[in-house]
């Protein structure tokens, strides 16, 4: 199971950070286009197909049997694996390449609100600044970016690929 977990896990994660280096690179080279929000996610999603993989990997390897419960631990622990090579490869773009992301990326944003929206977008921008002085508020922040979707393709994927070992799909 740990060969499943991790396998997945890394492939997962190296997809979407790949594609979250090209889109850094793209913000920082066009600072007035705002990446696009379809990209980010789908690379979210193809990475924790990753997730459901390797759920009926465990599941066939274990007789072609497996509870919700570890459907759902396969999935969880994929997707903790995804997201932590996720974290990791931002950190080291942030501090390293882009330590001015949040100024970027708030004047991006402001520059693209509706002129009614300004203050309060203003503010909400203000705050995620002084968060992202804090490297644990980054990390929390980053996870926070990826995880959820995990658990939700974790739940979904253990739903879906459950499966008793009479093979009774419907239990």
């Amino acid at each position: 199971m740990k060969n499943i977990i991790l396998k997945n896990g890394i492939i997962g994660g190296t997809i979407v950070s790949v594609i979250m280096i090209f889109v850094t690179l793209y913000m920082k080279a066009n600072p007035d286009n705002e990446p696009s929000m379809i990209v980010g996610f789908g690379s979210m999603f193809l990475a924790f197909v990753f997730v459901i993989l390797g759920i009926k990997q465990h599941r066939d390897a274990n007789n072609n049997s497996i509870t919700f419960g570890k459907a759902f631990i396969t999935g969880i622990l994929i997707s903790l694996v995804i997201s932590i090579i996720y974290v990791i490869v931002w950190l080291i773009i942030h501090y390293n390449f882009f330590p001015d992301f949040m100024e970027k990326y708030g004047e991006m944003v402001l520059k693209n609100t509706k002129p009614e929206d300004i203050a309060e977008k203003t503010k909400e921008i203000n705050q995620m600044k002084e968060w992202y002085k804090s490297p644990i508020m980054v990390i929390l922040l980053t996870f926070m970016e990826i995880l959820p979707l995990g658990i939700v393709v974790s739940l979904v994927g253990a739903l879906v690929l459950k499966r008793k070992a009479n093979n009774d799909i419907n239990s």
